[in-house]
């Protein structure tokens, strides 16, 4: 019997469109390549002269029903076939009689001894219930209720008097209220400020036979990309490198200053040997000031007045030039805020047609929460890798981490680190000691 494996399909580069160029004389209708249709018309034709069009034929005359089976098998194989299963033997084997039945089934003159009673009919109407109806049509009734004008209004509101434990209460365990900026619009965390659409739709570049123009350009983003981030972790390395060697230089050079300074202590003689004070011997007169005259208190007082009176006009003055200066400023921001937010909606505009999904697009610097955005991660296809079968193709991405991404740079969600382990309870083991439970 021959083995049947699969399909294997070619190891070329996926093929490209052939169709020459239209623009000159040669692509004229005359010259266009017209050989599939050729092909397709000469195998139409064969199939009409072998007997009809196999795809306009009914399934009856394409397809045969066997129900009868093969009949060159009971020669074939006599003892498989001659003798036949035990199941069959089991069920062939049926008595013509049928089985007496074991249900109980009561005679029609067979009772229990009990008589059942009898039940009046209830079709129509008694004499006790049509004199009462005729009762309620008179206006006799068996309970009269009595109207009587209501004395308070019962579309007014109660209001309940709390008690002081009551309004304490609620003092100290106020009811929560949802923040403010549950009801605003979430801010986008690109530079631009540009709103990113939930769902980017992707370029050609993404695609797994994509058109040589756009992978090449995608190709060559990535790996200008790649070249950028080598460059920029060599650079911090070598930062990194010198400012380990200045360290340890200006460590050497400290310890030799230390060293030097201890060596002078010992050479040196001290300046202050030898020196004696005389300051106990030396008498010094100070002259006592007088006491001040009212007049001089009071001049002081004036001129301590005008002095507080002139700072108080200088600060005012300069208050009143920084309020000015305040309302200017705000109303130059206000203005430039407003012709940003008109810029911004213009390039929206303008840019619809762009992609404008987290990965190309440049991250604000401060982000909501502690924790960076994650990495987009590269879907890109190497050119050794391109398949020119679905088969033997690899799918790249994650749509559960590409939806996570997209909300966390829409400012949806905010950045968090993931806990594997959860906070357990702590348990103390302890063994009951039993024998020491006395029972008199």
């Amino acid at each position: 019997m021959p083995v049947i494996q699969p399909v294997k399909g070619s190891t070329d580069a996926p093929a490209t469109y052939t169709q020459p160029s239209r623009k000159g004389k040669k692509a004229w209708r005359k010259n266009v390549d017209v050989t599939e249709v050729e092909q397709g018309l000469d195998d139409l034709n064969k199939e009409i002269i072998e007997g009809g069009v196999v795809a306009e034929k009914p399934s009856d005359q394409l397809f045969t029903l066997d129900t009868v089976g093969d009949a060159s098998l009971p020669k074939k194989f006599p003892k498989h076939t001659a003798k036949p299963l035990k199941v069959d033997e089991i069920l062939a084997a049926r008595s013509a009689v049928p089985s007496v039945s074991l249900r109980k089934r009561p005679g029609d003159k067979t009772t229990d001894g009990i008589i059942p009673a009898k039940r009046p009919k209830r079709e129509y109407v008694t004499q006790k219930e049509l004199s009462r109806l005729r009762k309620v049509a008179d206006g006799h009734h068996e309970s009269i209720i009595e109207v009587t004008d209501a004395t308070y209004d019962p579309w007014t509101e109660v209001v309940v008097q709390k008690s002081e434990a009551e309004v304490l209460k609620e003092e100290r365990n106020p009811k929560k209220k949802a923040p403010k900026t549950l009801s605003q619009k979430p801010i986008s965390l690109l530079a631009s400020g540009k709103t990113v659409p939930a769902v980017p739709k992707p370029t050609g570049g993404y695609s797994y036979n994509p058109v040589f123009t756009d992978y090449e350009t995608r190709y060559k983003e990535e790996a200008e990309k790649a070249v950028e981030a080598e460059r920029k972790r060599l650079e911090a390395e070598e930062v990194e490198r010198l400012k380990k060697e200045a360290a340890a230089r200006s460590a050497a050079e400290a310890d030799a200053a230390e060293a030097r300074a201890e060596l002078s202590e010992w050479d040196e003689d001290s300046e202050w040997e030898g020196v004696q004070s005389g300051g106990e011997e030396l008498k010094t007169t100070v002259k006592r000031p007088k006491r001040k005259t009212q007049a001089q208190r009071n001049r002081i007082k004036r001129r301590r007045e005008e002095e507080g009176r002139v700072k108080h006009e200088a600060k005012t003055k300069v208050r009143k030039a920084q309020m000015e200066e305040i309302k200017q400023l705000a109303q130059a921001a206000a203005e430039r805020d407003q012709a940003e937010a008109q810029a911004l909606a213009e390039a929206e505009e303008s840019d619809s047609s762009s992609n404008a999904d987290g990965s190309d697009e440049v991250l604000r610097r401060r982000q909501l929460g502690k924790m960076k955005i994650p990495e987009k991660d590269l879907e890109l296809v190497l050119p050794d890798e391109l398949q020119d079968s679905l088969r033997l193709l690899k799918p790249e991405g994650n749509l559960l981490k590409d939806r996570y991404r997209s909300l966390l740079v829409r400012g949806r969600m905010e950045t968090r680190r993931r806990i594997p382990f959860r906070k357990q309870a702590k348990t103390k083991l302890t063994e009951k000691w039993s024998y020491k439970d006395f029972n008199f």
